[in-house]
């Protein structure tokens, strides 16, 4: 009885969108009954709703382990796969609930979805084959794009980005307007050639006196990132930032989001920088929106120049050679030096397994030593393996981001692991505020800034993703 009272506490945490303490409660009831496959389903559920994909896998083939016909159990386990991008194994649960449900619509529709997406996918990876050597953004005339009479929106000077331009730029985009598809095409031509200056890792120098901000994910959340703007003050030769990774997905405001990061990048080279997230690959942003949206407001070709300028975003910095700053975390090795992260061959998508998977997805977690992700993709690690690594390169403590924290940010393990997180109230229902760091060159000591979510035009996290996700239960 008591896992029973447990389970349905853990259910109104659930609907009330508390989705820690209905894990905790959840694992409580396990702990009693461990024969339960509901138990392990809806905790499969919780996990995702947290993003954490491999634990709501290992959840969801519990379930199944314990009763093979538990549906919900397929649904759960699809839903991991899919978010993992493992998507024939997603089909092959649909699949197996099709069969045993055969007048089961929502079943059906699932099944149907899900194998689009595996066509689109081989379709897209035949086709990459035969493209491979082919650049999007030598294919793309500038000239032929013609600039209508009607356009009133910003307009670069002699094809520059200005002050004047992107204060025109943020005006336009908080009216809800676009930026003309030759500026925006210009801007992801320049950013590609300027990020193809870069190296893997940039160090970044900052004078004893100077400020400089980090800031976490944003994730298309463009009014939240004006108010960090407002908060902070506009980038500047004078006020530096660096935005760590995930500034597309989800939240339905990405392409303004990208286009105000890259236009600033572009105006202060040196002094405004961006890592690359885990979010920024061809496989997320099919699945999460950035696609659904760049086609939406722009064209399919676009979407393919804005892969090829993600290759060559840098996978992490580090400022006056003490803080290491990435999206994800550390590695399954005690030998990585800056020097190896230097090294990195970044122009690719991110592949399962090594140092530049692990740069875009892993996570710290309390315990010692390393554990296997739960997100299905990187490493967990534990204090020991941050002071191992912080002591091998000389380094003060590092910061990343890739998480939601209730506060906005999170200093674990000892100090030596900072986590920021810059989307308030990420996909309007996680209820957690964003933050920001700021340091000094001189001791380089983090200063934290909360806020919460700012009110944004009525369109969903979420409108422009693949409609898988709006089947999911």
């Amino acid at each position: 009885m008591a896992a029973e009272e447990l389970k349905s506490e853990a259910n109104e945490y659930f609907k009330k969108q508390q989705y820690e303490k209905a894990i905790a409660l959840y694992t409580q009831a396990i702990e009693i009954d461990g024969s339960n496959p509901i138990l392990y389903g809806n905790r499969s559920f919780a996990h995702l709703r947290m993003e954490s994909f491999g634990y709501a896998l290992r959840d969801a083939s519990k379930a199944l382990e314990l009763d093979r016909t538990y549906i919900k159990g397929y649904y759960r386990r699809a839903s991991a796969y899919m978010s993992l991008g493992k998507f024939k194994l997603a089909l092959k649960d649909y699949e197996t609930v099709t069969k045993t449900r055969p007048g089961d619509k929502d079943a059906r529709l699932k099944y149907q979805e899900c194998q689009k997406v595996v066509k689109m996918m081989l379709f897209q990876k035949a086709i990459a084959v035969e493209e491979d050597s082919k650049s999007v953004a030598a294919s793309i005339d500038l000239e032929a794009m013609v600039i209508e009479d009607d356009y009133s929106g910003p307009r670069l000077e002699d094809g520059k980005v200005t002050e004047g331009f992107m204060e025109d730029l943020i005006h336009h985009y908080t009216q809800q307007k676009k930026l003309h598809r030759r500026y925006a095409y210009k801007i992801l031509l320049d950013m590609k050639e300027y990020l193809k200056s870069l190296p893997s890792l940039v160090d970044i120098p900052v004078d004893n006196a100077e400020k400089f901000t980090v800031c976490g994910d944003i994730h298309g959340q463009f009014f939240d990132l004006l108010n960090i703007f407002r908060l902070n003050g506009r980038p500047g030769v004078a006020n530096r930032y660096l935005f760590n990774g995930d500034f597309v997905d989800r939240g339905s405001f990405s392409v303004e989001v990208i286009f105000i990061l890259f236009g600033y990048t572009l105006l202060f080279p040196g002094r405004f920088y961006m890592s690359r997230g885990n979010h920024e690959s061809l496989t997320m942003n099919q699945m999460y929106g950035f696609q659904g949206e760049v086609k939406a407001k722009y064209t399919s070709q676009m979407v393919e120049l804005f892969t090829e300028v993600f290759n060559y975003l840098p996978l992490c910095h580090c400022i006056n050679g003490r803080v290491l700053v990435m999206h994800g975390g550390l590695f399954s090795s005690d030998n990585v030096t800056l020097d190896d992260l230097r090294k990195i061959d970044r122009n690719r998508q991110p592949p399962d397994e090594g140092l530049m998977c692990e740069l875009l997805w892993s996570d710290p977690m309390p315990g010692q030593g390393r554990a296997p992700s739960k997100r299905g993709v990187g490493i967990q690690f534990g204090p020991d393996v941050t002071k191992r690594f912080l002591e091998l390169n000389g380094l003060d403590y590092i910061v990343r981001s890739h998480e939601v924290k209730a506060e906005g940010y999170e200093v674990g393990h000892g100090g030596d692991c900072i986590t920021v997180f810059s989307a308030p109230n990420y996909c309007d229902t996680m209820g957690n505020k964003g933050a920001f760091i700021i340091v000094n060159g001189k001791d380089l000591k983090p200063q934290f800034t909360t806020y919460e979510a700012v009110p944004h035009p009525p369109v969903k996290p979420m409108a422009y993703a693949n409609s898988i996700f709006s089947l999911f239960s």
